[in-house]
């Protein structure tokens, strides 16, 4: 498996592949994901160098979105003023799950965040989505806290506001134990 950005001709394939992990959010008895991504936001982010995709040959196994910025709201001043970066969207094929690739993922990304000057790879998770939380405890992270108020439509309620993070560490110095030799052959 090699870790590479994605390119904007990749978004008709990684919104198939959200759509994909949402039927089985769905499936699990979530409500996450349910209303389809933008094109034109993905695509944006892919240009702005933010998304991976993790293949394994032809087929894409997994996809992590590490940015340096952060949707409005859910961090504080204060902590914004600490470097940090934003993992969003990981997904792993139910094809490759088992294979801790997510968590894996985790380490890359505490990783690069590390070699980009980050003291936090930080991120949001769907605040129904209590297997998910305890998956990224289980991960290393620690909760911050939940912000409910203040979604995207009117100030209303907030989807995804459960907020975590850890420390960075390089690859040989994880957060949790994984084959790290891995992670570190990714570095691009």
């Amino acid at each position: 498996m090699k870790i590479t950005f994605a390119s904007p001709d990749a978004v008709a394939k990684l919104l198939t592949f959200r759509e994909e992990a949402a039927a089985w959010l769905t499936r699990l008895g979530s409500d996450q994901w349910q209303r389809p991504y933008p094109a034109d936001r993905l695509l944006a982010t892919i240009e702005s160098g933010s998304v991976f995709m993790v293949m394994d040959d032809d087929v894409t196994a997994a996809t992590i979105t590490l940015a340096p910025d952060v949707e409005e709201g859910l961090w504080t001043e204060r902590e914004l003023t600490e470097p940090s970066s934003f993992v969003t969207k990981l997904t792993v094929a139910r094809t490759h799950a088992g294979q801790i690739l997510g968590g894996r993922l985790l380490d890359w990304a505490g990783d690069r965040a590390y070699r980009n000057g980050a003291k936090w790879p930080r991120l949001d998770a769907w605040t129904t989505n209590e297997a998910l939380q305890r998956y990224y405890l289980r991960q290393g992270f620690q909760q911050v806290r939940t912000v409910l108020e203040g979604g995207a439509v009117n100030g209303g309620p907030r989807v995804s506001g459960w907020l975590a993070q850890r420390r960075t560490a390089t690859a040989s110095t994880p957060a949790v134990d994984h084959d790290h030799a891995w992670v570190a052959a990714w570095r691009l």
